[in-house]
């Protein structure tokens, strides 16, 4: 394989089918146009040739800013043509490090390279394969796979909202992610109807695109309500209430429907909690030691006063 660089003009170039990296802002362009019109392609890009031309294997946001630049040639290295599972793994290893892949793309090309490695090899790969042919984590592969099964009206929608600016993007991967964790717990608890679920995701997603809801991780709530439930801290009726609300109330956030129907009963299961645990972290202090500290003492004494008050017992 010769790495001597070669001069190739980049209309003769095309992008790799099999590169995970789809979406190209034009505003992310323009300091490496600025760059490359300054002090030209510093970094030759690497290709593969076909019949009709040259693939790109590394080097497509310099190939692009070329084309708008108007350059007549471009400092490349040429390398054998992979297979196509050689090719999305190749793709996968030269991009590992970079952080401004959006998921979605990538995990669609994701499940492009677990289909060819189940057809090489008779049967589905595990996640532990899959990561070294990404070059990824398990973990990483997790939460692709979940962004893969994202049904497909969200995935285009998400698309969609990747060709804008990322100063104009409302909506992403995890909004999607966090609602359905969320509205599934519900649903897995008997808390909400499976039948109505999608109309519950549909209606939360609209809030974060209304800006209703501000915070990604605000369907985490959701599975609080659910085990306020299971506990039997709350009663169905009050539950369907406020998720009904969250249906109907286009204002109604989910903040608001967790103050309403859960904080009370999850804030009683803290002070549970913590009263236990403190109550046993004194009982076997005391049991080989004396509390001589003055600060313990008096903060002892403020403790105690305060579940009088509490208990309504006359000291």
């Amino acid at each position: 394989m010769s790495e001597s660089v070669r001069l190739v003009p980049p209309q003769n170039i095309r992008p790799n089918p099999e590169n995970p990296r789809i979406i190209f802002r034009e505003d992310e362009l323009t300091s490496l146009m600025d760059s490359i019109s300054q002090q030209g392609i510093l970094v030759p890009l690497t290709l593969y040739e076909e019949q009709d031309g040259f693939i790109i294997l590394d080097g497509e946001r310099r190939w692009r800013c070329s084309l708008k630049l108007g350059l007549d040639t471009v400092p490349t290295i040429i390398q054998p043509k992979p297979e196509r599972l050689q090719n999305i793994m190749m793709m996968f290893a030269i991009h590992n490090a970079r952080k401004d892949w959006d998921p979605l793309p990538t995990a669609m090309k994701l499940g492009d390279l677990e289909r060819e490695l189940t057809e090489r090899r008779g049967k589905a790969p595990t996640e532990a394969t899959l990561a070294a042919s990404a070059s990824m984590s398990v973990g990483e592969i997790r939460r692709l796979r979940r962004i893969l099964a994202l049904p497909q009206t969200e995935k285009d929608r998400l698309l969609q909202e990747l060709e804008k600016p990322r100063h104009l993007q409302i909506l992403t991967v995890d909004h999607f992610l966090e609602t359905r964790r969320g509205v599934d717990q519900l649903v897995k608890k008997g808390v909400w109807p499976k039948a109505r679920a999608e109309t519950l995701v549909r209606s939360i997603i609209q809030k974060f695109e209304d800006k209703v809801e501000k915070s990604t991780v605000g369907p985490r709530v959701l599975p609080k309500i659910a085990r306020a439930y299971e506990r039997r801290d709350i009663l169905i009726e009050d539950a369907n209430r406020v998720i009904e609300r969250l249906i109907t109330s286009p204002n109604y956030s989910l903040e608001r429907a967790f103050q309403d129907i859960a904080v009370v009963p999850e804030e009683n299961r803290k002070i549970e909690s913590s009263a236990r645990n403190l109550a046993q972290r004194i009982e076997i202090f005391v049991r080989d030691h004396e509390i001589a500290s003055p600060e313990a003492l008096e903060e002892l004494q403020k403790l105690s006063a305060l579940l009088l008050r509490i208990l309504k017992i006359d000291a």
